[in-house]
This record gives structure tokens, sequence and C-alpha cells, in this order.
């Protein structure tokens, strides 16, 4: 009695409630049911962000960047002495002797060979003595002619007389005349044994010595090759897209492989004014001084021209053009990844670069070898900057012709 007693005394709140360590329990139960649940879904959601992302191709992108006021041109080109001229002889015999070797200067009308032939000095003693002897004829004829005019005043001689001796003076004078050329034709031969320098400059080639036999033009070889040094002239060939930028006294920098810290300004002279139906381009003159005898005629060379850049012209990688149905298209990225295809202009092609004159713009994200598979919309991923593609975009290369990038010449000496 004295239990069931104690037990009528305790407070009604203990009567029938839940133990504390109970509701613990179950609240902790409820926590991990909960947290297991939300780290399956984060998971699940995390693996499908990651394929999806996986799943996305990978591209590589340039940013188009604003052109330089001007550009660099580079072609090959040939360097010819201003005047240059093979010696032939114009009359034959043997070589008597020979004044200059080559690369021994020259002035305008020196002697630098001489040539025997008996042959031409006899044919012109034979003319000589033909002259006088038609000289003394033409005198007897006009005598006699001038005789007969005065008897045909008295009426002494007919008048057909008289012309016939008046036709013989003519045919006496014309044979004079005819000797007369001859003559003056061999001391022109004559004087051919003489050979004489054309103009200034040096000798570069001597192909004869004393005593060779010496034929005429038709038959015989060169003897000498007078080169004038002093000045050269270069010859480029020009594509079309760049022959309007070629005008008179456009100025270019001439550069040799064995002189390659020297640049030797030149200036354009002339230009053939009309493309080359075959090649489709046109033929430069330019001029580069040489007084200092440093350049070689014949060499070759490469002319770098500034020219200038149109307004709002841009260039990107020539793999970097699309070709769908609708046209050439560029794949551009837009600043949440997604591809954007633009129709494009083409303007000049650079051989690894093109000039887009339409459709981009500045500071634009280019993709450069875009798949097949390339859509409108489609995400990407892009690809981390190589070494070498942040060493070509160097802002001190410069594009050259064809493309081809060529170091600034802010280093290149040039001769005082």
């Amino acid at each position: 009695m004295a239990e069931l007693a104690k037990l009528e005394n305790r407070p009604s709140t203990q009567r029938g409630s839940t133990p504390l360590w109970a509701i613990v329990a179950i609240i902790v139960v409820l926590v991990l049911a909960v947290w297991g649940i939300y780290s399956r879904l984060h998971s699940r959601s995390e693996l499908g962000k990651a394929t999806n992302a996986e799943s996305a191709p990978t591209v590589s992108i340039t940013k188009i960047e604003a052109a330089a006021p001007t550009e660099e041109l580079v072609l090959p080109a040939n360097v010819q002495a201003f005047s240059d001229a093979p010696i032939y002889a114009r009359t034959s015999g043997y070589l008597k002797r020979w004044l200059v070797d080559i690369g021994g200067p020259v002035s305008k009308g020196q002697l630098i060979a001489e040539i025997d032939a008996p042959e031409v000095d006899q044919q012109l003693s034979q003319a000589e003595s033909d002259l006088k002897t038609a000289e003394a004829n033409e005198a007897l004829s006009r005598t006699t002619a001038e005789r007969w005019q005065a008897l045909l005043q008295t009426q002494s001689v007919s008048k057909q007389e008289n012309d016939e001796k008046t036709g013989d003076l003519q045919a006496k004078q014309a044979l004079t005349a005819s000797a007369r050329a001859n003559v003056k034709r061999l001391k022109d031969m004559q004087n051919f044994e003489r050979i004489v320098a054309p103009f200034d400059g040096t000798i570069t080639a001597r192909n004869t010595d004393i005593g060779q036999l010496i034929g005429n033009t038709s038959t015989g070889v060169e003897l000498f090759h007078i080169s004038d040094l002093r000045k050269l002239r270069v010859y480029v060939l020009v594509p079309q897209p760049n022959a309007p930028a070629m005008q008179k006294g456009l100025e270019a920098d001439l550069r040799f492989a064995e002189r390659s810290d020297y640049a030797y300004p030149a200036k354009i002279v002339r230009t053939a004014d009309a493309l080359d139906p075959v090649s489709r381009t046109l033929q430069v003159e330019l001029e580069v001084d040489n007084s200092k005898g440093e350049l070689f005629p014949g060499s070759y060379a490469e002319v770098h021209f500034k020219l200038p850049v149109p307004d709002g012209a841009l260039r990107v990688p020539a793999n970097a053009l699309i070709f769908r149905g609708k046209g050439l298209m560029v794949g551009t990225l837009s600043s949440d990844n997604h591809v954007e295809l633009k129709p494009v202009t083409v303007g000049r092609d650079f051989g690894t670069s093109l000039e887009i004159t339409s459709g981009l713009s500045v500071g634009e994200s280019v993709i450069v070898n875009p798949p097949d598979s390339l859509a409108q919309g489609v995400l990407v991923r892009v690809a981390p900057p190589s070494k070498s593609t942040d060493s070509s975009s160097s802002p001190t290369a410069k594009p050259g012709a064809g493309g081809d990038a060529k170091s600034g010449a802010s280093d290149t000496k040039k001769p005082q």
C-alpha cells in the first residue's frame, strides 16, 4: 500500500509522456535521412553537369584585335644593274690586245680592246681606189656633158646626143656616190676594230684573250660584259590585291640574306600599269643607291613595303572559316561559351590569315579549327592557350607576304 501511495503521489506530467532520449533519437534519424537524400540528389545533379560538360566539344579561340595602321608586305625581288650590256665584235679578225679585265672601271668611249682585221684594211684600200676611179670618170663625163650642152645651143649636135651625155654624167655621179658609201662603210668597219665602252661602268666578264679568232655578232661570242653598278634596278611582282597601292615614289626597304642586319632604302620609279594575265601580278621597278658598291646585280633580295590598312579591316586565321550552304561563316563565343555563327565578307587573302571587311568586330572571340559538327547555340569548352600560340600572337610580330610573320624592322640598321 505504501508503494501504491508513492506512485499516486508522483507529478501528473510524467504520466504517459515520451522519454527525452527517444525524441532526440527520432530527430537524429530524420536528419540523417534528409541528409542522405539531399547528398544523393546533389551528387546526381553534379554528375549530370559533369557529364554534360565532358560531352561539350573543346575549341581553341583567338581574340580579334584592331589592325595596325600599316602592314608589311614582303615580296621576293631580282636585282639588276642600272645599265647592262654585252659587248660583241662588229668585224672579224684576231684579238690584238685587251686593256681592262673583270672588275675594272671604265668610262664612256674608253678603249678596252683592239682587233687585228687585215682583210678589212685591204678592202678599205681597194674601195678608196675605186672611189678615185669613179670620181675621175665623173669629172670626164661632166666636162663632156658641158661641152655638148654648149654645142646644142649652136645646133651643132642633136638633142638626142646631148641627152645621152647628160645621162652618162648622172650614171657616173651615182657610181661615185656608191663608191663613196662603200668607203664609209669600210671605215666604220675599221673603226669597229677598236672596242670601246658604251657607258660608264664596270667590266663584269671577259670571255676572250689575245690571239683569239673573233667573229661578228652573227657568228661570234660575247667578248665583254659591262654593267653600271652605281645604281641598281629592283624588279618585283606584286599580287593583284596590293597592286593599287604601288604608286610612284612609294618607299620600301631592300634586304639581302648575306646582309640581314641592314635595310637599304629603295623607291618605286615606275610600274607596268598592267597586270600579267597569267600570274595576275604587277611588275614594279624600284631603284636603290649602290654608290658604295656593297650590293651585287643578279642577287636575290626581299622588298619590304609598308602599306596602309583600310579602316575597319580585321584579320582572322584562315582556319577559322566555316563553309556552309549560306556562305562563309565564322564561329564566335558568347559570354556563356555558346557558339554564335556569323556570316562574314572576306577581303584579301594573306595565306595563313584573311582580311574580314564585315561581319565581325574588335574584341570578339573567334573559334579556330572549328569541328564540322559546330552549330548555332552549342555549348563548348575553351581549351587553354598553348605557349606557342602566346608567342605567335606577340605584338612584335608583323604579317608578311602570304600571311607569314616577319619581325619588325625596329632593330634593322640602315647604311648611312
